[in-house]
């Protein structure tokens, strides 16, 4: 007989449940610390809105210019993801396109700030108000 399975066979089912709830807290976290590891996108400039009318199901691609000297476009604020939930990101010719899939009707806003790598301060800015019927 392999000792692990004599271990497993003398553990009591408290002990199994005890070991599952570990090991999804542990999964938990090291999926919650990838999010919070960015630093906040400070004040915003003025720069241009543009709304998006659209439907449940659809997809929404959102084309941003790509800058030079290590400015990076990041996400500047919270979005509803009741709304809209991102799918992918690529560099497509000289610009950054962000693809969000409409999850549910409502709107939201996609607010966007042009930074120097994970910096607070933003150079530029730029907002899509997303409304799904």
């Amino acid at each position: 007989m392999k000792p692990g399975r004599v271990v497993l066979k003398h553990m009591t089912t408290i002990s199994r449940l005890l070991m599952l709830a570990v090991a999804l807290v542990a999964v938990a976290t090291a999926a919650s610390s990838g999010l919070a590891d960015s630093t906040p996108v400070g004040p915003l400039p003025p720069g241009p809105t543009s709304t998006i009318e659209t439907q449940k199901g659809q997809l929404v691609a959102v084309a941003l210019p790509r800058k030079a000297n290590g400015r990076v476009w990041r996400i500047a604020r919270a979005f509803n993801s009741k709304v809209v939930r991102q799918v992918s990101e690529a560099n497509v010719g000289q610009n950054v396109v962000l693809v969000f899939r409409v999850v549910g009707n409502g709107t939201t806003r996609l607010v966007f700030g042009l930074t120097r790598g994970e910096r607070a301060k933003a150079f530029e800015a730029r907002r899509f108000v997303v409304r799904a019927q």
